[in-house]
């Protein structure tokens, strides 16, 4: 019984999120409480799961409480990073950073289709180091949308080169769905990004590799050089920049900001310091540096303030969540009723077919419900089998990372698929096979890396 109440916990999220009924930190909130309630006052949550020290105790709110501070306990160090992660390079994009290392690769691709199709590539990996999708969007269709056009190249590829380079590049310790991940196995982003770091060196080769075979493929269709061609300022959503962008820009600090971006990733790297300090420094420097002043500074934070607190609530309210399935008992109740129905020689292998079919599952499921949903089922059942939750987060997050951006279900595909004029049926049509592809291969590394083992 108390596994059924933990299956519709899910399924009513699952519901409520895909329906857009509500926000996600709210469902977290609202659904796993009433419904703890519920089964605690009914009397189905066993003793073991209401034990306070050494001592038993009889349900109540208090004991509700103490299921969800201790699965906030587990969040908050991911909802800091967040917060001062996506700070630090908004404010490298505000200073100029990434508009000026584009704008130079993007003049560089000049004429040449395929070095076009890699400089894209290229283009997406660095404009995604902040973790946003739409920001990327932002920064690299405007950008190569003329380009595009003038070579007669199709935007359907170039939704398709942009979409597979931030598939793997959303993989980095800040992005969305590595921190979730982590929060859920309650182990440091870095750490578990470490883990995942040969696999992404195996998509980034990946994404070039498409990104030339594309290049191949739009001269066979009959791209190339358009001497008629006429630009566009509206072509890809392009616009100019304003007046106060341009007064944030400050380059006569490029070179210190580079090597302060730079110094920032390598010390995720090879620093054993929580995540969230390395960027409190970093984004503690990039202002008082770049932006001396209470006023501006306040300003600065203020403008992106809005993005981070959406984002970090979310994660902790995902803590209430998997406080409430973890401490209750209601996760192993869960795995137990699924490892009853999946045949036992299936059963070391959970992890690895839900890493298959990660990227159709992409398009049904959104990135919160996937990770808060389905993960944490998985891990337990494939727990059952002594496989390591490192392990399934690992295997679930790069196999559902590479279709991220062509799901329906992220709104930054949406705003991808406007700025490119691409209809989001065309674009799955065109993209899907190719970053399904790209996911086995990263799959299939992993296993052989041995970084996935089957079982422990």
């Amino acid at each position: 019984m108390l596994g059924l109440f933990g299956f519709l916990i899910v399924g009513i999220i699952v519901f409520l999120l895909l329906k857009k009924i509500t926000v996600p930190a709210i469902a977290f909130i609202a659904v796993p409480t009433v419904m703890v309630l519920i089964a605690g006052f009914a009397g189905f949550l066993p003793e073991a799961a209401l034990m306070n020290g050494k001592v038993l105790e009889p349900f109540s709110f208090l004991t509700a409480g103490r299921f969800i501070r201790e699965g906030v306990q587990g969040t908050y160090e991911t909802a800091a990073l967040f917060i001062f992660s996506i700070t630090f390079f908004c404010l490298m994009d505000d200073a100029g950073l990434f508009e000026r290392i584009i704008g130079g690769l993007a003049k560089k691709a000049g004429n040449n289709v395929i070095l076009v199709c890699i400089l894209t590539t290229l283009i997406a990996m660095i404009g995604h180091l902040d973790g946003s999708g739409a920001s990327t969007f932002l920064i690299t269709i405007p950008a190569m949308y003329p380009v595009f056009k003038r070579l007669k190249m199709r935007n359907t590829s170039l939704m398709l080169i942009v979409t597979s380079s931030m598939g793997v590049m959303n993989l980095l310790p800040w992005g969305g769905p590595t921190l979730r991940a982590a929060s859920v196995i309650s182990m440091d982003a870095s750490e578990l990004w470490r883990s995942i770091l040969p696999m992404q060196g195996v998509g980034v080769i990946l994404a070039f590799v498409v990104s030339f075979i594309v290049g191949k493929m739009e001269i066979k269709n009959g791209a190339g050089y358009d001497p008629d061609f006429k630009p566009s300022l509206s072509a890809g959503g392009e616009a100019k920049t304003t007046e106060e962008k341009t007064a944030l820009r400050r380059p006569q600090f490029f070179w210190f900001n580079m090597v302060l971006t730079l110094a920032t990733i390598a010390a995720l790297c090879f620093v054993n310091v929580p995540s969230f300090y390395l960027f409190m420094i970093a984004t503690a420097i990039a202002l008082l540096v770049n932006y001396p002043g209470n006023k501006v500074q306040s300003a600065r934070i203020g403008a992106h303030a809005k993005g981070a607190v959406m984002m970090s609530s979310t994660l902790l309210a995902a803590g209430v969540l998997l406080g409430i399935l973890q401490k209750s008992g209601m996760m192993d109740s869960m795995g137990a009723l699924m490892v009853s129905v999946i045949p036992p020689v299936l059963g070391p292998y959970t992890a690895i077919i839900i890493g298959i079919f990660s990227a159709p599952l992409a398009l049904a499921f959104d990135t919160d419900s996937y990770y808060y949903g389905v993960l944490p089922v998985v891990i337990s059942v494939a727990g059952s089998y002594n496989v390591p939750p490192a392990a399934v987060a690992v295997t679930m997050v790069v196999c559902r990372n590479l279709a991220c951006f062509i799901s329906p279900m992220v709104p930054a595909t949406l705003l991808g698929c406007g700025l490119a004029e691409v209809e989001i049926n065309e674009h799955i049509k065109t993209s899907f096979f190719w970053v399904w592809g790209m996911s086995l291969v990263m799959l299939i590394s992993g296993l052989l890396l041995g970084i996935i083992p089957v079982a422990g």
